[in-house]
């Protein structure tokens, strides 16, 4: 069996589990921990992961971060600027930072987002050198109704998450559900 479909088992089983409303933010967060190659496969069988929640009588609704810096960065008045000279960049990355959590967060606390619903997020990795991963999900725990389903490529051990294997990585509350 692949990752994949074990991953996929293991999801179906977790979410198939009775859901505790008095649950901090934080704890209310799955982490689908996975190798970084199989970024593709799993983006690929994400049609599943919703299948299998709407069969269990979950809502599904969902976030790809993968182009929210192209989106921020061509709307940005200064991006000419910044092209020529990339590294005046940096400052403006905090904004960049507080675009998405501002987007994570309208989703979260929109009217469909209530708390039998599963909300989404692929293409963490693409935040990858431009913010911390671990400071965006950090700020958007306190609006989770339902839960926040991280797509996350990287390692769990203990509690520790390394996204992409190549960071310090942080401690957090998540539940990882990870291949058996």
């Amino acid at each position: 069996m692949s990752e994949v479909e074990e991953l996929l088992k293991a999801y179906e089983r977790f979410v198939s589990l009775p859901w505790k409303d008095d649950l901090s933010g934080a704890e209310k967060v799955w982490f689908v921990v996975y190798d970084p190659p199989q970024e593709r496969r799993i983006r690929f069988r994400l049609p599943e992961f919703e299948t299998v929640t709407k069969k269990t009588g979950h809502k599904w609704i969902s976030l790809n971060l993968t182009d929210a810096f192209a989106s921020w960065m061509a709307g940005h008045r200064y991006r000419e600027a910044y092209f020529e000279s990339p590294e005046d960049l940096e400052p403006a990355l905090n904004d960049f930072a507080d675009t998405v959590v501002k987007n994570i967060v309208d989703l979260l606390s929109s009217s469909e987002a209530d708390k039998d619903t599963i909300v989404a997020i692929t293409g963490l990795a693409s935040l990858f050198g431009l913010t911390r991963a671990s400071a965006v999900l950090e700020k958007v725990t306190s609006v989770i109704r339902g839960r926040l389903l991280v797509f996350f490529p990287g390692r769990h051990e203990g509690s520790l998450y390394r996204l992409l294997d190549a960071r310090d990585g942080w401690n957090y509350l998540a539940i990882p559900i990870k291949a058996e």
